[in-house]
Formats: C-alpha cells, structure tokens, sequence
C-alpha cells in the first residue's frame, strides 16, 4: 500500500500528487470518483471508455452468451440490487 498526502485549499481543491497520477495514468480533464465508505474515501479515476474494455472478459473455453441470456441476467441483478436498497 502507498500512501500519499495533499492539502486542501480554502475553495476545497486539491493536487492530485504526481505519483498517484502516474500510478491512475491521469491527463488534464479526466474525471475522478470519490467512494466515501465507512468513513474511508477511494478515489477512482474515470478514465477509460467502454471500448478500452472491449475483450477484457473474453474466456475462449466457455461459450458466449445470448444478448437475452445477458439481459435476462442484469434486469435480475437490477431488481434484486433495487430490493436491497429499500
């Protein structure tokens, strides 16, 4: 684990350290995403594009589902991710 400080100005901005934007590949106007989760903050650096991801899940020994199939199992996932959140 590395660790890395900052400070924040009186507007509530802060640099991001050059080695943390060396380790996240960060540019000029990438988005970043604060997760605050049990007190802790992850920051994430959103920076790719769906095409970056493209084959990323590829597996050549098992058989490609259907789009239905697909579908079938995300609308699942979004009701039982809503009926969790009630």
């Amino acid at each position: 684990m590395n660790v890395f400080y900052g400070t924040m100005t009186s507007k509530g901005q802060t640099t991001v350290p050059a080695e943390v934007r060396e380790l996240l590949n960060l540019k000029s106007g990438d988005k970043l995403r604060y997760v605050v989760k049990n007190g802790n903050v992850i920051l994430k650096a959103k920076n790719k594009k769906a095409v970056d991801l493209a084959g990323v899940l590829f597996r050549p020994d098992i058989d490609p589902l259907a789009i239905e199939d697909i579908d079938d199992i995300v609308s699942d996932a979004v009701v039982n991710h809503s009926a969790t959140q009630k």
